[in-house]
């Protein structure tokens, strides 16, 4: 049985949320966001929180219990706080600069790499070597971030490349004579 689905979503302040069978919008200071529920777990709500349920007692049935809870979590977070994730640039000439709707990469190829932001998320360079990526939806800020870093992925030699903030690249020893 799952320990997560028994917890209940707190809402903020400031958050709207609104049940309509199914499907759960919310609504806050960072966006709008909406998920249809798993026909399988009920929601309900009280005042300033949604408790879940599984319709019958199965295994299966208390394992989406938990997603769904797990998913509508990230939404309310998402629109009240909103989500970020941070990349740096490791090597010698790379270099991000954001430009509107695209984050130009300086990667050291021969061309500079361009990559269009989706709908729904911020890109920022504090600095040539930093870049944040911003929104509302957890896995669409993880899912661009990925993308971003999926241009130039760190190398086990040197450590060159695009990698999280908090990543830890093992490096390996060069090869000896």
């Amino acid at each position: 049985m799952s320990r997560i689905g028994r917890k209940p979503v707190t809402i903020p302040k400031g958050v709207e949320v609104t049940l309509n069978g199914q499907n759960i919008s919310a609504k806050g200071s960072k966006g709008t966001m909406q998920l249809e529920v798993n026909e399988t777990v009920t929601v309900n709500q009280d005042g300033d929180s949604l408790s879940f349920a599984p319709v019958k007692e199965s295994k299966t049935a208390w394992a989406m219990t938990g997603t769904m809870r797990s998913l509508v979590n990230g939404i309310v977070n998402g629109v009240s706080a909103g989500f970020e994730r941070k990349l740096e640039l490791i090597g010698v000439g790379y270099r991000a600069q954001a430009k509107g709707s695209t984050l130009n990469l300086s990667l050291g190829f021969s061309h500079p790499v361009e990559y269009a932001v989706p709908e729904g998320i911020t890109i920022e360079t504090p600095s040539q070597t930093e870049i944040l990526v911003k929104g509302c939806d957890k896995q669409k800020v993880g899912q661009v971030a990925a993308n971003i870093r999926a241009c130039r992925p760190p190398e086990p030699y040197k450590g060159k490349g695009v990698r999280y903030s908090d990543e830890v690249v093992v490096r390996k020893e060069a090869k000896k004579k």
